[in-house]
């Protein structure tokens, strides 16, 4: 790095504090002020901030590393701006007609207060096991492959960059709430977006061109059955992305993720009317259509860049593994002072990530917990909670990076795998639940019972056979069922599953009150809240959706 790099970095994090104080200025007296930013955002900043929040450290070394590894698999994962215009057209009407801070909130009003406890739970454990936790030890890594520093004071610089990102993170969400997340957003998406365009553009200029990049990854065989690096849809003999497997698989996370996870519904729950929070989440799809072009192809870019033996600065271009494929980049191909902007995208992309994630826990903590328990807390206090909640999280977060570390080289298979199962339960509730009046409050809640247990099972199973208890314990049908099965059709057959059950416990159980489902399902949306909808519309809103479906079609095309 040098002291241009780091001038530009200084720059970045005054504009960084002047955007917080101001919103620290701003007076939220509610909850609803610190975590939905007082419900009055527009579509710009509900765009921004989906994108945001999705793009983590998980996509600049675990996308980028797919890239390097295993090409084009993992971007049925990115290439998902469909996935967000369903949450666009189809769920922002009733979440915003139903006023709910949390989707566990959601589910109360569609189910009953047991379906919320069970979503409450399985969602903050999953954050602070996961999210958090990734978040933070992948930035932990990006930093030290970056700046090249083993270690400061004797002490690992890994845990440096990783605490004191969590830290700083941790300061402004606390702060600003949901506000601060938004507008900084703003701020961090163009950094981010530039940052990783100008990679894009130096390391194809280096490796010589699009057609060098495909002609090193065509001539990587991934199966024995003729799938290249290149191929998007894959044998579905494969056994780590057969094609009907990822179809399936990836849809049903996508969906869970973009449509029912707090951690990105609440962008367009913050916004002031319907329809801005839809044009949020055209503008979210727009924004990503990129992933796979500012993460993975780089990560495809330092794959030949490394296979053709190209020359950088007068030293042979390597990877120390494939996960170091785009901080590697930034520090062998820019220039000084454009490294430094990358850099700030970089810390742009993990600050928003975390600040969502603990503004999201911190909420569902506050809103879902203790409201429930102390319904008479003032606002003053909710406020109070929230911001002591997101100092539990981080720590939590921080207690976790330890046994993150000691499973880095299988990072984003980790992240991936435990989606997989925590998606199809959730994902079965909230699907039928809004298809259909018929679904009662029973069926929904037990439909997130059997996902949670299954899901837990295979997680467990799969600590189990990885072990040496494990590995010498033979077959037999709960290997083959828990184990064995490619978890991509696991994740499949759960979702049939937890459907079955959902039915199954809707025919012999009570149905909730017509009151009760006024407007949460397409059965029971009146007449005036139809109008509502369709006025939050125009022909624009329908030509910008008909693109992105445009551009997802030609890119599944392309890479075939």
């Amino acid at each position: 790095m040098f002291v241009l790099d780091w001038i530009v970095i200084g720059v970045f994090a005054l504009f960084l504090i002047a955007v917080v104080l101001w919103v620290f200025k701003q007076k939220q007296h509610t909850s609803g002020d610190y975590f939905l930013a007082g419900r009055d955002a527009t579509w710009l900043a509900i765009g921004a901030s989906i994108f945001a929040s999705n793009i983590g450290s998980e996509h600049l070394i675990g996308l980028a590393g797919a890239g390097a590894s295993s090409g084009m698999a993992m971007a049925h994962w990115e290439i998902q701006g469909w996935m967000v215009l369903i949450l666009g057209w189809v769920f922002v009407p009733f979440y915003s007609r139903s006023m709910v801070y949390t989707m566990p909130e959601f589910l109360e009003k569609r189910y009953n207060k047991e379906s919320r406890t069970i979503l409450s739970v399985i969602s903050l454990v999953s954050y602070v096991l996961t999210k958090v936790a990734v978040t933070v030890y992948a930035g932990g890594l990006v930093f030290k492959e970056v700046f090249g520093i083993q270690s400061i004071w004797g002490i690992d610089f890994f845990w440096i960059a990783a605490i004191g990102l969590v830290l700083i993170t941790a300061l402004y969400t606390v702060i600003g709430g949901m506000k601060s997340v938004l507008y900084t957003s703003v701020l961090q998406t163009p950094i981010l977006l530039l940052g990783s365009l100008i990679i894009l553009v130096l390391g194809l200029k280096a490796v010589g061109g699009w057609e060098q990049v495909l002609e090193a990854c065509r001539s990587v065989q991934v199966n024995e059955y003729g799938d290249s690096m290149t191929n998007l849809i894959r044998s579905n003999r494969d056994a780590n992305f057969p094609w009907l497997g990822v179809l399936i698989g990836s849809s049903i996370i996508g969906f869970w993720y973009w449509c029912t996870d707090q951690y990105i519904v609440q962008r367009v729950l913050s916004g002031k009317d319907e329809k801005q929070a839809r044009r949020g989440a055209i503008f979210g799809a727009y924004l990503k259509l990129t992933p796979v072009f500012l993460f993975m192809i780089p990560g495809m870019i330092a794959f030949a860049m490394m296979k053709n033996g190209v020359i950088v600065n007068g030293e042979v271009f390597t990877l120390n593994s494939a996960d170091a494929a785009f901080p590697t980049l930034v520090s062998k191909l820019l220039p000084a002072g454009i490294k430094g902007l990358v850099v700030c995208g970089i810390l742009a992309a993990l600050m928003s990530s975390l600040a969502s994630l603990f503004n999201s826990s911190a909420m569902l903590f506050t809103i879902d917990f203790y409201k429930r328990f102390k319904p008479e807390a003032s606002e003053k206090t909710l406020l109070y909670v929230g911001r002591m909640a997101t100092v539990v999280i981080v720590i939590f977060g921080i207690l976790w990076i330890p046994v993150m570390k000691s499973v880095g080289s299988v990072l984003y298979n980790y992240l991936q795998d435990v989606q997989s199962v925590l998606a199809p339960g959730i994902a079965a509730a909230f699907l039928l639940g809004i298809l259909s009046k018929k679904i009662t409050p029973k069926g929904g809640m037990w439909g997130l019972i059997a996902g949670f247990v299954i899901g837990i099972t295979r997680l467990g199973a799969k600590v189990f056979y990885t072990s040496s208890a494990g590995l010498t314990s033979g077959d037999n049908w709960f290997k083959n069922l828990f184990y064995d099965v490619n978890w991509l059709f696991f994740c499949g057959g759960m979702f049939l599953f937890c459907i079955l059950v959902i039915l199954l416990v809707s025919c012999f159980t009570a149905p909730a009150q017509a009151s009760q489902l006024k407007g949460l399902t397409f059965g029971s949306i009146t007449p005036e809240q139809r109008a509502a909808t369709r006025a939050g519309w125009n022909k624009w809103d329908v030509i910008h959706t008909a693109i992105i479906l445009g551009i997802t079609v030609l890119f599944y095309v392309y890479f075939w």
